[in-house]
């Protein structure tokens, strides 16, 4: 008997591993994946440092999960931040809380970690087949791949499907399994950006001005805060920092709030995103400040005296503010408390950290088997869900991976004993 896993990134290895811990040591455990190598998307995660996962307690880490949070808890609740921690112990990876809370291994360095599970995982016996491109089922039932040597098929017993959205189509991640899955009647929402970057525009383009563009793009606007409001209607800052690109911003402060920046864009076709370009600073002081006299200073050098805006700052101040308002403190001091920014599209799915959307949780059961589909399990990022960067999209991915190798290997053998048969629905 076996369980056939496809995709080698975070959610299909730990699938790997809590299939064989979950005792299926007769059962060959074979992982696919479409890329020269497997652990691609961790490697890069961690490029600049890997972000394990968050150091938050357990309430307002699970609201990250926004409307997901009710299928999420009960995977966090067993595989959550400190059972993350314990996992990269027993790999030999000590972590650290840095100070805004992420979670990271103490050399900050993703290699390590994979190489050490990837040699775990090998000497538990389970078997990697790379270059190997799932193309759903053949005549006869069986996985279909494209390999190098060309069409393979493979009869398995279980499945464990971790294809990740449709976010990183360069490490294989395209959203391909999409019309797999739909095709046989799994329920679905359509893919869409998630932690992502937005176009500004107005009625007549896309895009800043020519002059700004060429001058900013790819300058960070660093010590700002979005402005939102909470539930009562008062404003909240969101401090962080963004990054001009050739059509809009991206970042961090940004993908905070992207969700639902994007779910406005698509119910209105615009989003006002605010940004306080003084976090640090009370509005009627900043107000007071900028009315004093400039004398000889230009109004350039008056507001980097007055109120520290100097460089993409006022330029983003010019972009956006009528000429007539920088004779009037109060608007001036307003707008820079809270410069609106008008943004038309979020940027393409394959630009995106990550992907919106995917397999609807009330396609599956509560061990993330498809219910259409026995024998079939998803986890990661192909399923519906969504949090944003700072440990909480790796958790879920690593807990969902877990929820569904444990699933498919407890599964295949309650079919042993009841049957004394290996089963089909994975393959049929």
């Amino acid at each position: 008997m076996n369980i056939a896993i496809i995709g080698g990134g975070p959610a299909g290895l730990m699938a790997a591993e809590a299939a064989v811990a979950a005792g299926a040591q007769h059962v060959q455990i074979d992982l696919y994946d479409a890329m020269p190598s497997v652990g691609r998307k961790l490697l890069l995660a961690g490029k600049g440092g890997l972000n394990l996962t968050h150091s938050e307690r357990p309430e307002p880490f699970l609201s990250r999960y926004g409307a997901s949070r009710k299928q999420i808890a009960p995977l966090l609740a067993s595989f959550g931040s400190e059972a993350l921690r314990n996992w990269a112990r027993g790999l030999g990876v000590e972590t650290f809380v840095g100070t805004s809370g992420r979670i990271f291994p103490t050399d900050l360095k993703a290699a390590p970690l994979l190489r050490a599970w990837l040699r775990r995982l090998r000497q538990s016996g389970v078997v990697f087949h790379v270059r190997h491109r799932w193309c759903g089922w053949d005549e006869q039932g069986r996985l279909s791949f494209a390999t190098p040597q060309g069409a393979r098929s493979v009869q398995a017993d279980a499945v464990v499907l971790a294809l990740g959205g449709g976010s990183w189509p360069k490490l294989g991640s395209d959203g391909s399994w999409v019309p797999l899955l739909a095709g046989r009647g799994v329920r679905i929402a359509p893919l869409r950006p998630a932690n992502c970057g937005f176009d500004v525009g107005d009625e007549r383009k896309v895009g800043w001005t020519e002059h700004f563009r060429a001058k900013f793009a790819g300058h960070p606007v660093k010590s700002v805060a979005v402005v939102v409001k909470d539930e009562k209607g008062i404003d909240q800052r969101l401090p962080g920092e963004c990054v001009v690109t050739e059509t809009g911003l991206e970042g961090g402060v940004i993908y905070a709030r992207a969700s639902a920046l994007r779910d406005e864009i698509l119910a209105t076709g615009s989003a006002i995103l605010r940004l306080d370009l003084a976090p640090d600073r009370d509005l009627s002081r900043l107000a007071v400040d900028l009315s004093r006299p400039r004398g000889s200073l230009t109004v350039a050098r008056h507001l980097q005296r007055q109120a520290g805006i100097a460089g993409v700052k006022a330029g983003l101040l010019r972009e956006v503010v009528p000429k007539q308002d920088f004779a009037d403190p109060a608007r001036l001091a307003a707008a820079i408390k809270a410069l609106p920014l008008r943004l038309v599209a979020p940027r393409p799915l394959e630009e995106a950290i990550s992907t919106a959307g995917g397999v609807a949780f009330e396609a599956l059961d509560e061990r993330l088997m498809v219910r259409a589909i026995p024998g079939l399990f998803c986890a990661g990022e192909m399923l519906d869900w969504e949090a944003p960067t700072g440990g909480y999209l790796l958790t879920a991915c690593f807990a969902t991976g877990r929820a569904a190798g444990a699933g498919a290997a407890a599964w295949l053998s309650g079919n042993l004993a009841s049957e004394g048969a290996g089963p089909r629905g994975a393959s049929a």
